[in-house]
């Protein structure tokens, strides 16, 4: 399966452990230079826009595809990298439709932001993705029509207290910026979980100084990352996090200010793409699902300005952004083709 080897090929890419391509780097311009040359062999013109995304277009142009192939640090092997190797053989079969792979997705979808806002849009956008969760495999599904992305709140939160001994400053007299971060975090959790549905909260980030023993940390530095398909409810998450965190300003002497890293509202993707995704699995003989992406991707770009959907494949124990990720061939394979006969349809 040429797809699978190609994966390889780009898995390579970057050395260490798992796959590291960082948008930027330079092993994201080996991976892109790679991609070029299987869109040239597939007949494609290739182009590369101003941002650097990388694009191969057959005659007819009108229906696009394709995700991105940087990175997170150790990532996996499927991660953004399937659409595009996928989404360069579809093209080729069905001779019509347009490829990209678009730069720096990881750190805020920077390629496909830029794309959209140059104007020269798609009629149609379709991505082909692992999940990168586990709800596909769990239920023993093998095609997820997705129908929309979450929004996304990234925050960083900087607490300043007051560094002192650890064994002379009596607990009440304490300004302790580590036990504040402690405290976001659980209260982080505690709110997604009380806020149900699909809201999630995570602090993935923290950074403690001076970091030792036997001092009481004067400063720490936390990530928070809220998600919801709800836009009220994502912005209601953000306002109980604030008010929590004016109560530990008064409660235990610490300041705490907000920076914001990215925020996105949710995305709903094009009611008739999904349908045909999900009617086209069938047809195929696959199971499928209706479900959000929990993630972030390209896609929402498009979705805000050309119809647009997804199509997933399962993650084995939903695990992404990790060497371990892994997709069954097959179901790399069932994913590959329903996205070839959905571009067909999707091209007239």
């Amino acid at each position: 399966m040429r797809v699978l080897d190609r994966l390889e090929e780009l898995y390579a890419i970057g050395g260490g452990v798992g796959a590291n391509r960082a948008g930027g780097s330079e092993a994201e311009d080996r991976a892109h230079e790679l991609a070029a040359g299987w869109m040239r062999a597939a007949g494609l013109d290739v182009e590369v826009d101003a941002f650097g995304n990388l694009i191969g277009r057959s005659a007819d142009s009108r229906v696009w595809t394709g995700s991105h192939l940087d990175s997170v640090p150790n990532g996996g092997k499927f991660d953004g990298a399937l659409g595009v190797v996928a989404g360069i053989e579809a093209v080729e079969r069905i001779g019509r439709g347009a490829v990209v792979a678009f730069r720096d997705e990881e750190t805020g979808f920077h390629g496909s932001t830029a794309f959209v806002r140059r104007g020269k849009l798609p009629a149609a956008y379709l991505e082909l993705h692992v999940e990168q969760g586990p709800v596909l495999e769990a239920e023993g599904i093998r095609i997820g029509a997705v129908t929309g992305v979450q929004g996304i709140s990234w925050q960083e939160l900087t607490i300043v207290g007051q560094s002192n001994h650890a064994g002379t400053t009596p607990m009440a007299m304490r300004h302790d910026a580590a036990y504040a971060a402690a405290e976001v975090a659980v209260f982080a959790r505690r709110l997604a979980l009380e806020l149900g549905g699909h809201q999630v909260a995570t602090v993935g980030a923290v950074n403690v100084t001076p970091n030792l023993v036997n001092v009481v940390a004067a400063t720490a530095s936390i990530t928070v990352d809220l998600r919801n398909t709800d836009e009220p409810v994502l912005q209601e998450a953000e306002r109980r996090l604030a008010e929590h965190c004016g109560a530990l300003e008064a409660a235990e002497g610490v300041t705490i200010t907000r920076r914001v890293l990215a925020r996105f509202e949710p995305v709903a993707f094009d009611p008739d793409v999904i349908d045909l995704v999900e009617t086209t699995a069938r047809r195929l003989g696959h199971t499928t699902k209706r479900l959000p992406a929990g993630a972030g991707h390209d896609a929402q770009m498009l979705a805000r300005v050309s119809p647009a959907g997804m199509v997933f494949t399962p993650s084995v124990k939903g695990i992404s952004h990790n060497p371990a990720e892994y997709t069954d061939p097959a179901d790399l394979a069932a994913g590959a083709d329903v996205l070839l006969q959905v571009l067909l349809a999707l091209a007239g």
